[in-house]
């Protein structure tokens, strides 16, 4: 039969399948609205009914908030995001028909209806404005799940250094050097200078180059599925977006000899997908590696050939081919080697002959060996140089975190010596805060009263307080301080970002000196004969810390001072918007410091105000459910909190975390019938 019309198709732009592809999936995963207008971190805190529900939800749209519930919540199941009606679909195939049918044994089950964890991620990551990608990453990372380096595009063929939503992971490790010394490292991991090892493959791969990974990183005690392969639970679903995802983990060794796979700290970069189709992925592993391994079945062509040999190599270059068929010619592997100059070190080789255990312990062992005589090691800051030369995109890139960290560095850039720098920047809090605390106490206890009339001794106790207050007012505002405010006082994200890089900048700066402290102060806790060193130790852990609580601390404490002054004086003025500012933040889920630690302390007066402003923008009325965690200092409770609710209160890592803290979480409208029956119950 003649055909009357036949079609023609032309495509001049081969990323419009794989953009095709994306949009369908995002469709599908309910995320299509979200690729333009970012989903927010205070979304995902926001309590709902869906927070009470441990099930992933018969639709697909439901997976990607399944899997990011599971996430904030630390549980290393979260990956594990299969639809119930899938679940359902399968029982039913397996119990309700027990008549024997050949054709159904041998066909496989609908992949059409799973979707592939990488691809969820990737999606959730392309719709996530930068501060829920930063949570995402941290959290990923707690739960050593690999994490996002290059982050490929929906729309183009770039790709996006990922670098930003890595700056909250910080990493603590014992390399075998401090084993006998108890000592250890901890640091950010962008800013650890690390060799990196990277996995790529040419072509179609037999064996799971992911499942090798977890091999080759757990130990013979612990198995532990850090990268997705295609035997987990969805794996083996056709990835749809995820491919050209490059994704990156660390080994970092704990300083003993009979658990540590690598003695030395180590990043492992694994390229999904071929090689061949993410040219520009692979040139940057190949420039920014100690070495790559690279997995193939198969040389034969020449587009092969050359991609493998015309590429700009800093990296050591391995050749793992599985060569478990016999149709397998090495003719292609011996020119390869040639050309590259490789030796036999540089091949290792899957045969029949030789079982999984076998090829991932010589594996293991050429990696050892690469790792431990690496001499091209660099942080993922330092990358994001060699990502703007191939024009590759970095997420910190943006004007407002630019803006931003410039700000933030203002500030921050100025501090030699932090017990110092508290005392000429932040003036108001310190010896006399603590009078002021003094005073306020004594007021209400009266313990120190003697032969004197009551009234006379409160008016006394008054008179230092007008004294003290006006000895804050004497101090002009400083530098950091202005700079500060004016800062969390500029608009949409960009003070979010200033918020984030001055928690970042102030953090790395006490890390090493406070570390040192806490492992003292532990030590001297367990002999309770040694009161005046710890009582020492303690002082200086408060002399060495300085966050963002302290800038706060500081406005609290200028507001407070300014309420003495009289209504018409400037000064008094200009500072009434100073509660507003802080309400604003507690709204968007910055934590608020409600007893300084350090005075023991509870600025009212500021509180006040803050709350006051607070329930003017939320809406009068509004009930405030409160949960609080009391403890010893360092038991976990901030840990707890962050974990549970997703909060994100400072932890010890880094930081001494005394006093009370607060943050708030939006309660959805369905929600609150049911906390409201739960209440009255």
């Amino acid at each position: 039969m003649m055909a009357d019309y036949c079609w023609m198709l032309y495509c001049d732009n081969p990323n419009a399948i794989y953009t095709n592809k994306s949009q369908r999936l995002l469709e599908d995963l309910g995320l299509e609205q979200y690729y333009r207008e970012k989903i927010q971190l205070r979304k995902i805190l926001e309590i709902d009914e869906k927070t009470l529900i441990d099930e992933p939800g018969n639709q697909k749209s439901d997976l990607p908030w399944y899997f990011l519930r599971k996430l904030m919540m630390v549980n290393v199941t979260a990956r594990n995001v299969t639809c119930t009606s899938v679940c359902n679909s399968c029982s039913d195939n397996t119990s309700g028909n027990t008549k024997l049918s050949f054709e159904n044994l041998f066909n496989s089950t609908n992949t059409d209806d799973k979707v592939n964890p990488l691809d969820i991620i990737t999606a959730l990551f392309l719709c996530s404005d930068g501060f829920l990608q930063q949570e995402m990453a941290l959290k990923m990372s707690m739960c050593q799940f690999s994490v996002p380096l290059l982050l490929p595009n929906c729309n183009t063929n770039q790709c996006t250094l990922m670098l930003w939503a890595m700056r909250d992971i910080v990493k603590k490790y014992r390399p075998q050097s401090l084993s006998e010394s108890k000592g250890f490292i901890e640091d950010r991991i962008v800013l650890s200078e690390l060799p990196m090892i990277s996995f790529v493959r040419l072509g179609e791969c037999s064996s799971s180059k992911s499942e090798i990974l977890n091999k080759l990183l757990s130990n013979s005690q612990h198995y532990h599925d850090t990268y997705v392969h295609r035997n987990m639970e969805c794996g083996d679903s056709p990835r749809r977006i995820s491919n050209g995802l490059t994704e990156i983990t660390w080994y970092l060794p704990c300083g003993k000899a009979n658990i540590d796979t690598f003695s030395q700290p180590v990043a492992v970069a694994n390229l999904c997908g071929d090689i061949a189709s993410f040219q520009t992925q692979y040139s940057f592993l190949c420039q920014r590696s100690a070495a790559v391994f690279v997995f193939f079945d198969h040389l034969g062509s020449e587009s092969e050939f050359s991609l493998l040999t015309n590429q700009h190599h800093k990296a050591q270059i391995f050749l793992v081919g599985n060569y478990e068929s016999k149709h397998n010619s090495t003719n292609a592997l011996e020119k390869l080697v040639q050309t590259l100059g490789l030796t036999k070190t540089n091949i290792i080789i899957k045969t029949k002959q030789r079982n999984d255990v076998d090829f991932v312990k010589s594996l293991r062992e050429t990696v050892r060996d690469v790792v431990r005589n690496a001499r091209m090691k660099m942080t993922i800051e330092q990358m994001a140089v060699i990502a703007h030369e191939l024009g590759i995109l970095v997420d910190e890139d943006s004007p407002e975190c630019q803006t931003a960290k410039t700000n933030a560095e203002a500030i921050t850039a100025e501090i030699q010596d932090i017990h110092k720098y508290k005392e000429d920047q932040l003036q108001r809090q310190g010896e006399i805060w603590k009078e002021l605390t003094c005073l306020e106490k004594e007021e209400f206890r009266l313990q120190h009263i003697r032969s004197e009339n009551i009234e006379d001794y409160k008016s006394e106790l008054q008179k230092r307080k007008k004294g003290l207050r006006k000895k804050q007012n004497s101090y002009d505002m400083s530098t950091a301080m202005t700079c500060f405010i004016n800062a969390i006082s500029s608009p949409g994200t960009e003070r979010f970002y200033f918020l984030k890089w001055m928690r970042t900048n102030l953090d790395n700066m006490s890390r090493v000196r406070l570390s040192e402290l806490r492992e003292k102060y532990k030590e001297k806790c367990k002999n309770s004969e040694n009161k005046e060193e710890i009582k020492e130790i303690d002082r200086q852990i408060s002399n060495s810390s300085l966050g963002t609580e302290h800038f706060f601390r500081e406005m609290g404490q200028i507001y407070e001072a300014s309420l003495s002054l009289s209504q018409t004086n400037p000064a008094h003025q200009q500072l009434q918007h100073l509660p507003k500012l802080c309400a604003e933040l507690l709204l968007d889920g910055f934590p608020l410091e409600l007893v300084d630690g350090d005075a023991s302390n509870i600025p009212l007066r500021w509180l006040s105000d803050v709350l006051s402003q607070l329930s003017d923008l939320v809406s009068p009325n509004r009930k405030i459910l409160v949960v609080t965690v009391l403890g010893v200092q360092g038991t976990g409770k901030s840990t707890l909190l962050n974990t549970m609710f997703g909060v994100q209160f400072a932890v010890s890592s880094g930081r001494c975390t005394r006093g009370a803290f607060m943050s708030l979480i939006k309660i959805n409208e369905d929600m609150k019938k049911v906390l409201n029956w739960a209440i009255n119950k």
